[in-house]
């Protein structure tokens, strides 16, 4: 499943794209991927037609597009009320498409946008495994009155499912004292925590991993008796890989995860940890330790450390 990186990639490449474009027809190819849309396809292509996409959001993995919709033109800067959401789920791509490109083989949706010079016209949802979907969902005020998410130009509304999960390490508006003393509150393990989207969001398996790694922690240390400086350590080390991963384009171990314009990721070439079981550590290698990565597991998972530079606390819990 495509982690934070891979969804901001995805989030940068459509705003380019999408802002200010208006939509002008929909196609739905398989309903199957209206799903979570429960009054099914020509309601939801009803609410997109003639909307106009103001923004695309992101706050952890959730990505929306807030709409203004088609009965609001003689209104001055209508507040959005509604917005396109996608799911990505396991194979969810969005592309960018000329109508002239031949359809993919498991396209799913696809919208046609108004002309605009030099863009493609077409906004295409192509799924393989049919885990992800759109649907159209209600915005709501943000609980602390700021901005919903990432965004070009944010508004304090967030899309309705997106509403429970706290803000991610890479928000602006994200508190670092709020996530220090609810995670003092935890009774838990370092990393159960950080996988927590209560308490911080779009912290994965893979980049849980590498932000220990590069913090030198642990994923079992109790987060009740977590020093604010190790806290602090481990926040910047995943704000830190989080950037490295979009600099790279985002991490692809599989061929499905794409960017819009249908570009793989590569982060997983500058992987320090995850992944790497029986290989050297490399901060231990840099300086003369024979040390390498061992695998163990967790919560149905894999986790990755170095025995070495990451030692288990002796008083660790499960």
């Amino acid at each position: 499943m495509p982690e934070l990186p891979e969804v901001e990639v995805v989030r940068r490449g459509l705003v380019n794209w999408l802002r200010g474009r208006t939509i002008m027809s929909v196609d739905v190819l398989d309903p199957r991927s209206l799903r979570r849309h429960a009054l099914g396809p020509e309601d939801f292509a009803g609410n997109l037609r003639g909307a106009t996409v103001v923004d695309v959001v992101r706050r952890g993995k959730f990505l929306w597009m807030p709409l203004r919709e088609a009965t609001d033109a003689a209104t001055v800067s209508p507040a959005p009320t509604v917005a396109l959401m996608a799911h990505l789920g396991m194979s969810g791509q969005l592309l960018m498409q000329d109508p002239a490109v031949p359809d993919e083989k498991h396209l799913k949706v696809r919208l046609r946008l108004s002309p605009s010079a030099g863009m493609p016209d077409e906004l295409r949802f192509v799924d393989q495994r049919i885990f992800g979907g759109l649907f159209v969902t209600d915005l709501v005020p943000t609980d602390d009155g700021g901005p919903g998410g990432l965004a070009e130009s944010p508004l304090p509304l967030i899309a309705e499912e997106a509403s429970h999960i706290a803000r991610d390490p890479l928000d602006p508006a994200f508190s670092f004292d709020l996530f220090y003393s609810r995670l003092k509150k935890r009774r838990t393990g370092l990393k159960r925590a950080l996988l927590d989207q209560g308490l911080v969001s779009g912290i994965g398996n893979i980049y849980a991993d590498e932000a220990l790694w590069r913090a030198g922690l642990h994923y079992a240390r109790p987060t009740d008796k977590l020093r604010r400086a190790d806290a602090e350590r481990v926040l910047a080390s995943a704000r830190e890989v989080m950037l490295d991963a979009l600099a790279a384009g985002g991490t692809s171990f599989d061929s499905l995860y794409v960017n819009v314009n249908g570009a793989s990721g590569y982060f997983d070439r500058s992987l320090n940890a995850y992944g790497r079981e029986g290989q050297p550590c490399h901060r231990c290698a840099a300086v003369g330790i024979n040390s390498t990565i061992r695998r163990e597991q967790f919560m149905n998972r894999s986790s990755y450390t170095c025995p070495v530079c990451q030692p288990r606390p002796r008083n660790g819990r499960w």
